[in-house]
């Protein structure tokens, strides 16, 4: 039904930035939160960060003051810029739709994307 295609991971040095792109299939943004996740290699999926359909932000304790979770709704884009990146941060990248209730960001569906390999080396 819906489509989300990530993109902008790569390989960068420590304290370096990217920038990571969730396209969605169609006009999803303007009624849905957003959110980002990431799997490290022996690790489970972890909610990095969610944006409200208000635009209000939240993020994991690992990243604040590094990443920033926007939107541009007119494009159905949702954007992490992730700076000051550490080794620790290596992971494949995902993005998701849900909602927040209570300040806890919910899933909607069953399948993940294709996601985007962010690696960062020391």
């Amino acid at each position: 039904q819906v489509q989300l295609v990530e993109s902008g991971g790569g390989l960068v040095q420590a304290g370096g930035s990217l920038r990571l792109t969730c396209a969605a299939s169609r006009s999803i943004l303007s009624i849905n939160a957003m959110a980002w996740y990431r799997q490290a290699p022996g690790k489970q999926r972890e909610l990095v960060a969610h944006i409200t359909t208000g635009g209000n932000t939240n993020y994991a304790d690992s990243v604040k003051g590094r990443f920033t979770i926007s939107r541009d709704n007119a494009k159905n884009t949702v954007y992490l810029q992730m700076d000051s990146l550490k080794p620790e941060d290596t992971a494949v990248y995902y993005c998701s739709y849900g909602r927040v209730y209570s300040g806890t960001y919910y899933r909607n569906g069953s399948y993940w994307g294709q996601g985007t390999q962010v690696t960062v080396s020391s």
